[in-house]
């Protein structure tokens, strides 16, 4: 295969749109996924901009049609699928107490679960033959500290943060599934990054958070299965 083909999900802006643009420097021709349309052509257009070999996916990774759809496209555009970044997630909000755990609201934890790992599920399953078609398949799941049981990092969020624990676990399960495969899973976390979901309150930049993705994104096929990294190695679960 000539040309490499990523997807990375929720890649329309802050971090997915830097992992999108990592990954572009690697040489990866990068599927957009994003729900807006609007967003996801102003999203390629800017890659395209910067020289990055981008096209749009339409993608809802809370509906089985979208995901179902998505897979097709990839299918007809390139015919296999080298790297899949499951970035597309969501915070839940804080609002009201919203994510204190002694008054949580379960329809909030039921639309975080929907995405940051239902969605997750839901992608891979729809990309795992795409991906078997890959002479190095990688998928890399975004997750975060603040579902380290270790950790328990950052303030507490009773639907994002074990969101995130699930996910992890998730991800140890497809290592486990495929580890007599060529298709190495990891999770990833980006750190406290300047974007729309932390109210751009740190000083690191998107790309720094992207980092660790495109790392684990293009490991060498001896490269570590079913661990959880973040730029300085291995994050407790």
């Amino acid at each position: 295969m000539t040309t490499r083909t990523a997807l990375v999900t929720g890649a329309n802006k802050g971090i997915g749109l830097a992992i999108a643009r990592g990954l572009g420097a690697a040489g990866f021709r990068v599927g957009v996924g994003a729900r807006d349309e609007r967003r996801r052509r102003e999203a390629v257009d800017r890659l395209r901009a910067q020289g990055v070999d981008a096209f749009g996916v339409a993608l809802d990774v809370t509906d089985d049609a979208s995901v179902a759809a998505a897979a097709a496209t990839l299918e007809q555009t390139a015919g296999h699928l080298d790297v899949l970044v499951n970035n597309a997630g969501i915070g839940g909000g804080t609002e009201n107490g919203a994510q204190d755990p002694t008054t949580l609201d379960l329809d909030v934890l039921r639309t975080v679960l929907d995405t940051n790992v239902f969605g997750v599920v839901r992608v891979t399953n729809a990309m795992l033959p795409l991906l078997r078609c890959s002479d190095a398949p990688r998928i890399v799941n975004m997750s975060s500290n603040m579902g380290s049981l270790t950790l328990q990092t950052g303030p507490q969020m009773a639907a994002y943060a074990p969101s995130k624990s699930m996910l992890n676990s998730v991800t140890a399960q497809y290592a486990r599934r495929l580890a007599d495969t060529n298709i190495i899973v990891n999770a990833a976390c980006p750190g406290y990054v300047a974007t729309d979901f932390t109210g751009h309150s740190s000083t690191r930049t998107p790309e720094e958070g992207a980092a660790i993705a495109v790392r684990l994104a293009t490991l060498p096929d001896d490269g570590p299965r079913g661990g959880f990294f973040d730029d300085a190695g291995s994050v407790p679960w």
